[in-house]
């Protein structure tokens, strides 16, 4: 799949997770298909490849990858994936039903060394959403090195478009954890920290997000899964 350039600027970083079960990915398939039966929402999930995360990047690349599959059988969510990384580099895929594509793009990806571009993530999203109605943006990450101050007046733009922005964060950098929390207050979202079984987690928050995605904040409401109360809870606060 061809991918387009967002925009270019700076360096740093490193890591998910480990250990994928196929427990986790059909939970994530479960939540998925329980978001199902309204209109297909379309969802941006944005990633930190900066060389910091590279330690587990291949675990988490293939865990991530084996969600959107689960994502594309489950149907009606449109997905696209944006990165950054290196020297400037930002990148966006199309948006993808069948998620074939996108995971092939993913497994191709590689850190490489740099400094955080989330701005760019978020100016990114304002476009999109301006052309055409984007329900949520996911952003794992484990730093942030840019101005706090400009960031959240972006998510929170992004929130009075009606953008909601989900944080989920790597490691314990209390830099990035202020920031998370603040864009994900402005922008309606929310902010969760991935502990030790991250590859778990991961699944069943961005399953809960995929519910909020494609149903809006009932259907969220009418789940049974423990994530998606816990992002209904901040989310409502």
């Amino acid at each position: 799949m061809k991918d387009k350039e967002v925009t270019p600027t700076e360096n740093r970083k490193s890591a998910l997770r480990e250990n994928s079960s196929s427990r986790d990915i059909s939970s994530f398939l479960k939540a998925a298909r329980e978001a199902g039966r309204s209109q297909g929402g379309r969802l941006i999930f944005s990633l930190d490849a900066t060389m910091s995360r590279q330690p587990t990047w291949n675990t988490a690349m293939t865990i991530q990858s084996s969600m959107f599959d689960a994502v594309g059988k489950a149907g009606g969510l449109s997905v696209q994936l944006v990165y950054f990384r290196g020297l400037g580099e930002c990148r966006a895929s199309k948006w993808v039903i069948n998620a074939d594509a996108l995971r092939s793009l993913m497994l191709g990806i590689e850190c490489r060394g740099g400094y955080t571009q989330i701005v760019k993530v978020l100016n990114h999203a304002g476009r999109e959403t301006a052309k055409e109605k984007v329900s949520a943006l996911v952003f794992i990450g484990d730093a942030l090195e840019e101005n706090i101050d400009l960031l959240c007046q972006k998510a929170g733009e992004l929130g009075l478009k009606g953008l909601r922005c989900f944080f989920f964060q790597e490691g314990h950098d209390m830099t990035a954890e202020t920031g998370f929390r603040e864009m994900a207050r402005l922008a309606g979202g929310a902010y969760f920290r991935l502990g030790p079984d991250s590859a778990r987690e991961l699944a069943e928050l961005l399953g809960a997000v995929a519910i909020y995605a494609r149903g809006g904040l009932q259907a969220l409401s009418d789940s049974t899964s423990h994530k998606a109360r816990l992002l209904l809870e901040q989310i409502a606060r």
